[in-house]
């Protein structure tokens, strides 16, 4: 485990109606830098990521982010994590310009220079006057991923990061994972099928 442990889940048990446990005593602790969520469809990734960022609700179970727990201070906790459904359509009205403006008033550690960054290495700033709506899968995600990096959240919680990106894109989302592999403050649970071979001695939970 890299550094101080910034997001702990204690013993979780969930299952969705009338289906078998999908989740029966999961224990994890998420330290800093990268950390990669594999496994194959259906075996909860998407439904793990939404539990961490406490948009759903376990049967039993604890979670704590970066020293917060969900069950005591449920505002606090989801200030420390950040995630987006990537198929959300509660922001499709907005320009995309004004999603992004928004996020201040939720991540007061936005970088207001890694949100430029990230807008231009993406190459979604002719998109920006769009609303959402209006944007094609893959910008979308581009947008999501410019939020996600840019937010500053001690946590930050991304669902198949490359899926309907260009090629482009995955070159430079590659690059952003790389630089944040072994970030000393602030840790990424990143949930894919497998592990990019451009990421040498990942840390990777695997879900059966």
């Amino acid at each position: 485990m890299a550094g101080d442990t910034l997001l702990r889940i204690e013993d979780l048990h969930f299952a969705w109606p009338g289906g078998p446990e999908l989740f029966s005593g999961l224990q994890v602790q998420l330290g800093t830098g990268l950390t990669w969520l594999t496994g194959e469809d259906g075996s909860g990734k998407s439904t793990l990521l939404a539990l961490a960022a406490g948009a759903l609700a376990p049967q039993r179970g604890r979670f704590c982010a970066a020293g917060v727990w969900l069950d005591e201070a449920p505002q606090r906790y989801r200030q420390q994590v950040f995630r987006i459904d990537p198929t959300s359509e509660a922001h499709d009205a907005l320009p995309a310009a004004n999603y992004l403006e928004g996020l201040a008033a939720h991540w007061p550690q936005l970088s207001a220079a890694a949100l430029d960054d990230l807008t231009e290495g993406f190459d979604l700033r002719a998109h920006l006057h769009k609303p959402v709506y209006m944007l094609s899968t893959g910008t979308r995600r581009k947008l999501w991923l410019i939020a996600a990096f840019a937010a500053g959240a001690p946590v930050t919680l991304i669902d198949q990061p490359f899926a309907a990106l260009d090629k482009p894109a995955i070159g430079f989302l590659t690059e952003v994972l790389q630089d944040v592999q072994h970030h000393p403050k602030r840790a990424w649970w990143v949930a894919d099928h497998t592990v990019a071979a451009s990421f040498a001695e990942p840390r990777v939970i695997h879900l059966a």
